[in-house]
């Protein structure tokens, strides 16, 4: 740090500094100003003190901080008959200074110019200055400013302050520049609001300034402690948080604040380890924390979830009166509870708050929404605007529009948005995410691109949001897209000197663990791979959450092996990594390594109570049996989930169980089990399961009924007619299959079509049955048929069991040859190269003409197709599929 301020050439203040409209003008003579503290009959009483008494009175109640007392002592030596002096201003300006009663100090303001101090004597314009300064007045600032005669270090140093505390950062620097040309040396006190201005700039620019400081102030040797606190803060505001830790270090005088300083830029910067660390050696050090130290170190204990010191934070809190009145401390303690899940604690500490500001009602209404005690949420909400009375503020809204629009209870949930509106809040970035979210998880996704475009300054939580609310309502190709936005088109983030600074934005873990889901769900493993790599160059993907959906999407992309990989190379995994893992395996009909793997699970969870086994790991390993046919294995599991592992078997683990007996052919006792759920359960899924497995083994009878059950909970769900319509015209009932067809009809229910993808390069192609709208088409369907011809020879007889509908044979076959995932295979078979894997999804349950049609292809071709159905994946490979026709 060899650098140096270094003066710039002389700027004429009056000229390009000042406003025009603040140029001194002269009084006249007769100028009087206006009534100060006496009226006009006012009389002067005895003159028995001396005028050194009266000033040494002043000068104590001002040290004293006693501002009122040393007012009244000012209007007692007017009325004495004393006049004052340049000793009596100066600390009479104080006093008012302390109070900020800007009236009253324009009156005194009126003494000093009645008297004739204004212009002979720098201390007392200097005084003013600050006094104007301290109440925001800038305008007088200017004025006292410009008629000074005479300017000293103090005057700049008040000017320079003044412009601070009004947040004119670029007239603070103006008038540093002048100072400096004019020979003045920078004090201690003028690089504590440099430091200030600095911290509050661009940041490039910030720091190349404030690193001239520092030089100058250890050149200097301005070692003074409130300089390096002022230091420390400035770097930790400009994201170099290393720097301040290293100034900490570097000097020994250190303070409360000092630590209060180090403590606070650790949590804000989310080093929440280091933060506790440090306050473990403040205590040692013998410093005393006080209600900043506790609100600095709370907010890491809440991320690091360590309920257990932030319950010891709390009793010394509640030791040293720091809770009942302090409400930083309060609104800490309610996040940290909780963000720990101890909502109720939480709420407790906010009862016992006296005077709860907004802050508090702010945690405590964040605290409920994030653990989704959402009507709990919305009737704070209210009573923080009728029973408190309090105005509510962006963090207000952004917490509570996520609870209204998942409570069922708040039925207007748009009625909000009138409300964000009413409070002048829609165009606060963090509002307009919270809206983004809520319109995209009503369906309403037209309206959450409206504001997104609409919106003048973009977070990367901004665009997180749109990824996800993309991902939520199934566009996953637009969530690609928009991934791709980010890092490419410039958002408007702020303005400085008054233009635009244009920014792009480098996804982030969030990122990549919303959009991942999106290229699982389009089988795109090529874009998959591109974001693996990026979270290998970016460090990412070593966390957790970003691990987890990396192992997701390679399996979802067929690619068990590579999600395998990634599930051995993480170094922390969660309850979700296991579960991920498991119905990986589990979806690619592997249930011995699926139930090997639950079975890891529970150990690791005995041996370090991380990673116990929940509600959702059972659905997975359930799942795996079924795709495999383990029945007894399932079985066993979900008659000792409760006893072994302390879980009551919920109504998803009934339609498991149900799925699991059905797929097997063992439907009489599958039916049972769902007679035996409890009567508040919600049946449908297990009904669904049910159906389901009647269309595979065309058992009408139990069929008829399920169907009727299902029909009275879901009159408008397309599948269960579909289902019911398959199994009349499986058994050759035709006209009751089209009874079924005409009720659909009536009902307006469409059945969805069936549509399969495959990616190639930067496209995914998606294929309807007898899709005519490709550019390769013909190619496509002169292919299937010589290749048809080919299956044909080598034993391969269409299965028109398929076609459900009352054709003839030769038309059943014509429709099954034209398939959507025939013609994806196709497509990948023509555009990629010889022996080049073929991954291939598709939206619905694979058909069994082409699931026998894709193993003669793959010998045929010598190639391996992987096709995943919406329940599992087929790997399709010399002749055989590895789910060994059990699907």
């Amino acid at each position: 740090m060899a650098c140096s301020l270094q003066p710039l050439p002389p700027i004429n203040l009056s000229s390009s500094f000042l406003p025009t409209s603040h140029k001194p003008t002269t009084k006249p003579s007769n100028y009087s100003p206006p009534p100060l503290l006496l009226s006009s009959s006012s009389k002067p009483v005895s003159q028995s003190r001396s005028q050194a008494s009266w000033i040494e009175s002043l000068r104590f109640n001002t040290r004293s901080n006693l501002f009122h007392d040393a007012i009244s002592t000012y209007i007692e030596m007017l009325l004495s008959g004393v006049l004052p002096d340049n000793f009596v201003f100066p600390a009479v300006l104080k006093a008012v200074t302390g109070i900020q009663h800007l009236n009253l100090g324009k009156q005194i303001h009126a003494h000093v110019v009645k008297y004739g101090y204004e212009s002979c004597c720098v201390t007392i314009s200097n005084s003013l200055v600050h006094f104007y300064g301290k109440c925001g007045d800038l305008s007088d600032v200017y004025k006292v400013f410009d008629r000074m005669t005479e300017r000293d270090l103090v005057s700049w140093n008040s000017l320079i302050s003044a412009f601070c505390r009004c947040e004119k950062w670029e007239l603070a620097i103006e008038a540093f520049r002048i100072m400096l040309a004019q020979n003045l040396e920078p004090s201690s006190f003028t690089l504590v609001s440099m430091a200030l201005v600095c911290s509050n700039l661009d940041k490039n620019e910030g720091l190349r300034l404030g690193k001239h400081l520092h030089a100058f102030s250890f050149r200097k040797g301005h070692w003074k402690t409130f300089t390096n606190n002022a230091l420390m803060t400035m770097y930790a505001k400009l994201g170099r948080v290393d720097d301040t830790r290293s100034l900490f270090e570097l000097f020994e005088d250190r303070n409360l604040v000092s630590w209060n300083t180090i403590l606070s830029s650790f949590s804000q910067n989310e080093r929440f380890l280091e933060t506790l660390v440090f306050l473990r050696l403040m205590i040692l050090e013998g410093v005393k924390p006080d209600g900043i130290t506790l609100a600095s170190v709370l907010p890491a204990c809440s991320q690091l979830e360590m309920l257990v010191t932030g319950k010891e934070i709390h009793a010394y809190a509640l030791k040293n009166g720091e809770v009942n009145y302090n409400s930083f401390v309060g609104s800490a303690l309610v996040d940290m509870y909780c963000n720990c899940g101890e909502v109720e604690s939480g709420r407790r500490v906010f009862d016992g708050i006296h005077g709860k500001g907004i802050g508090v009602w702010n945690a405590m209404i964040t605290g409920y929404a994030q653990n989704e005690h959402d009507e709990k949420a919305v009737m704070l909400f209210f009573e923080m605007e009728s029973a408190a009375e309090l105005c509510p503020n962006a963090t207000t809204m952004s917490s509570v529009v996520p609870a209204i629009v998942r409570s069922e209870a708040f039925s207007d949930k748009e009625g909000i948005h009138g409300n964000v509106i009413k409070h002048g809040l829609e165009k606060n970035r963090f509002v307009q995410n919270a809206l983004m979210d809520m319109y995209s998880r009503m369906g309403k996704m037209d309206i959450s691109k409206t504001i997104f475009n609409s919106m003048e300054v973009r977070d990367i939580v901004s665009w997180n949001t749109m990824i996800t609310a993309y991902v939520i309502s199934g566009c996953y190709s637009d969530a690609l897209q928009m991934l791709h936005e980010m890092q490419h088109v410039n958002g408007r983030t702020h303005k400085h000197n008054d233009s635009d600074i244009q920014t792009s934005f480098k996804p982030n873990s969030i990122t990549l663990m919303t959009v991942l889901p999106g290229c699982a769900s389009l089988a795109v493993l090529a874009k998959g791979k591109e974001i693996h790599a990026y979270a290998i160059r970016n460090l990412l993907a070593s966390e957790v959450t970003v691990g987890s959906a990396l192992v997701d999407m390679y399996a979802k992309c067929g690619c068990l092996t590579l999600s395998r990989r990634v599930f051995n190379q993480m170094p922390i995994k969660n309850v979700i990594t296991w579960n991920v893992i498991i119905m990986a395996y589990g979806m690619h009909g592997n249930g011995e390594t699926a139930l090997e793997l639950f079975k890891d699970m529970v150990a690791e969870g005995d041996k370090n109570g991380e990673a116990k086994p929940t509600e959702v790991t059972f659905v997975a390993i359930f799942a795996a049996c079924s795709h495999s046919g383990m029945v007894d294995e399932g079985l066993q599991l979900f008659h000792s989930m409760k006893q072994d592992h302390g879980i009551e078997p919920g109504p998803d683990h009934y339609a498991c169980v149900v799925d699991l007996l059905g797929r097997a052919g063992r439907l009489e006792q599958a039916y049972e089990i769902v007679n035996t759920m409890p009567p508040h359960f919600d049946k449908v899924g297990a009904w669904s399961s049910l159906l389901g497995a009647c269309r595979i083994y065309q058992n009408m009878k139990i069929g008829e009924i399920v169907a009727r059950e299902l029909l009275k909970l879901q009159p408008n769900v397309a599948s269960h007619y579909v289902l019911l319509s398959n199994i009349y015209s499986s058994a050759g009932d035709w006209d009751k299959a089209m009874d079924v067809r005409r009720k659909m009809k009536e009902m307006g229910v469409r059945k969805e079509p069936g549509c399969s993808w495959i990616e190639h390069g930067d496209e995914i192609h998606k294929f309807l049955a007898g899709d005519l709208s490709h550019p390769q088409s013909g190619e496509l369907h002169n292919f299937l048929r010589s290749l048809s011809e080919r299956m044909k020879k080598a034993g391969y007889v269409p299965d028109t069991s398929c076609v459900l509908h009352n054709l003839d044979e030769e038309e059943k076959e014509t429709l099954l040859s034209v398939h959507s995932e025939k013609l994806a295979i196709a497509f990948g078979i023509l555009n990629t190269p010889p022996g080049a894997t073929i991954r291939v999804a598709k939206n619905l349950r694979v058909c069994n003409d082409c699931h026998s049609a894709a193993k003669f292809i793959s010998k045929l071709v010598n190639r391996e197709i992987i096709l995943r159905d919406v329940r599992r994946f087929h790997h399709f490979k010399n002749g055989s599929c590895s789910c060994r026709d059990y699907w």
